[in-house]
């Protein structure tokens, strides 16, 4: 079985907080979304501001407008329903008007017809169900003092609706006699081009970054956006929670492989790939451990050692679990057992090994800490404050800076669960019907 479509029609109650390993109780607010579980990484890219509001006299986050690509439908470069894709762009001023950060925003696949239908109801497949604002928070903020490197920054963060990382292309719009627009590549060009034209191709630094399904996009289009900017710029990619692992999960089978292959076929996606080779499974080619060993230009690789979607939907998904073993464990990772931790500890691994690659790249660099969590650039908590997560004394937004600005080689990985204590760990409620 797969995940759970983050898009899918809400069928649950959904109660997540924030708690500091050896405290008790929840650190800030609780807050409560009717959503489904696995739309977990969505949840950390809206509430934020929500959950942790501005406090001691400071004002709240930006709010940035939507704006629609324009004549999408004759480049092609449409949403799953066919409306027109959108980005939230914030200019720049001062010291920062010649330099660019770009979000890719993330909400996960769909790997049917079917999951693809749902996400057509949904600001995952449409932007007429997109908020004609949004919060501009964590590596987007414009506030110095939660964004000390980029807060001047022209900053877009692009919108998510094509279900596949940004990365199909299929020209055929009837699927079973029902319109899908499987056009992410498109989309990435045509909101690329706008931005050329809007101001990207005179910068003097350029920073592509994206959440989760985002992340993994930011894998994906790293070397083509350094080809957009001029030679003598600064360029780097940073991808935060789209590390996803293919290992086996408690019950053996590959849930996440499977689940690729199912995209990877739908959207056309092997042969949009040119590492994906017939030798490998159809899986495999979305998987990060496979496509960064393409990428030339410098990213940096930003993970939880315990990423909580993963562990909820790649490696102790609900299907495996039939007796609920697993249930207390997956929604806090301090109710877990021994014998589960000994599992996580291995999950750990897995990541470490898989980025095997990156140690070896000299440019590159990571910051893999030991929290439950998933996304962290987006919240302002997470990404910088003064109860940050920290590893080696460093906050995530200050590993990130020293690392684009080359101020210091930044390769950290924190020790095992429970060793830090600067950790901000999700906490799921049970769910329960309406």
């Amino acid at each position: 079985m797969p995940p759970p479509s983050p898009s899918a029609p809400a069928s649950h109650h959904v109660r997540l907080w924030w708690r500091r390993r050896g405290r008790a109780g929840a650190v800030g607010a609780t807050f409560t979304v009717a959503l489904l579980a696995a739309a977990l990484l969505l949840a950390l890219s809206s509430y934020a501001s929500v959950v942790f509001p501005a406090s001691g006299g400071r004002r709240g986050p930006a709010l940035v407008g939507l704006t629609l690509v324009r004549r999408a439908r004759e480049k092609g470069a449409l949403c799953l329903d066919g409306s027109a894709p959108g980005y939230h762009l914030q200019r720049g001023s001062g010291s920062g008007s010649q330099s660019w950060l770009i979000h890719l925003e993330g909400g996960g696949w769909c790997r049917n017809l079917k999951s693809c239908a749902s996400r057509q109801r949904s600001m995952l497949g449409s932007s007429r169900y997109m908020e004609g604002q949004v919060e501009f928070t964590g590596i987007l903020s414009d506030d110095r003092s939660q964004n000390p490197d980029f807060y001047n920054w022209n900053k877009v963060k692009i919108r998510y609706c094509d279900g596949a990382s940004f990365s199909g292309n299929v020209k055929d719009e009837l699927q079973n006699g029902t319109r899908f627009f499987f056009r992410g590549q498109r989309i990435w060009e045509a909101v690329m081009n706008e931005l050329v034209v809007k101001g990207l191709r005179n910068a003097k630094q350029a920073f592509l970054t994206g959440c989760s399904a985002g992340g993994l996009a930011t894998y994906i289009h790293c070397d083509s956006f350094r080809a957009l900017l001029p030679k003598d710029s600064r360029v780097k990619c940073l991808a935060d929670g789209g590390f996803f692992l293919d290992v086996e999960d408690i019950s053996g089978r590959r849930t996440m492989q499977s689940f690729y292959s199912d995209v990877v076929r739908l959207q056309g996606l092997r042969e949009r790939f040119s590492h994906c080779n017939s030798n490998m499974e159809a899986g495999q080619c979305l998987f990060p451990r496979e496509v960064v060993k393409h990428i030339v230009n410098p990213v940096f690789v930003l993970n939880p050692a315990y990423d909580a979607w993963q562990v909820q939907h790649a490696l102790a998904p609900e299907a495996s679990d039939p007796q609920h073993s697993w249930l207390d464990c997956r929604l806090d990772i301090s109710k877990c057992g021994s014998e589960q931790l000994e599992i996580l500890q291995g999950f750990r691994k897995e990541l470490h090994d898989a980025i095997s690659e990156v140690k070896q790249k000299r440019d590159w660099g990571f910051y893999i800490n030991s929290c439950f969590v998933h996304c962290q650039s987006l919240n302002s908590l997470t990404w910088h404050s003064p109860t940050s997560p920290r590893v080696n004394n460093k906050s995530i937004a200050e590993a990130v800076g020293d690392w684009f600005f080359d101020r210091r080689e930044v390769k950290e990985i924190d020790c095992e669960y429970p060793c830090n204590p600067t950790c901000h760990n999700l906490v799921f409620a049970k769910a329960f019907k309406i």
